[in-house]
């Protein structure tokens, strides 16, 4: 007979803990997280406006181009934000 073996595994276990961060920097990550969902949302929301409401297929090619750069653009302040907050969050090695 074969025995089995109920041995627990940590190294797998230990991949999927959530990560705990400083409550000092943690309000800042959920704020930063929030404003770039706003954004994101408010974009989708800019986009299907277009989309739906504009006949021209070159009008709208050239606004939803430029839809996409103020995205980008809004959203670059935020991302640079986010990449501090990161590498305030990780320890070195």
């Amino acid at each position: 007979m074969n025995e089995i073996s109920f041995r627990k595994d940590n190294s797998q276990t230990e991949q999927h803990s959530p990560k705990m961060y400083s409550p000092t920097l943690q309000p800042l990550l959920q704020s930063l997280l929030s404003t770039l969902a706003d954004i994101d949302f408010e974009y989708e929301q800019a986009k299907d406006k277009v989309s739906k409401n504009s006949p021209d297929t070159n009008l709208k090619i050239k606004v939803l181009e430029k839809l996409r750069a103020q995205h980008h653009e809004r959203r670059m302040p935020y991302i640079q934000q986010l990449a501090v907050l990161q590498e305030r969050m990780i320890p070195h090695r």
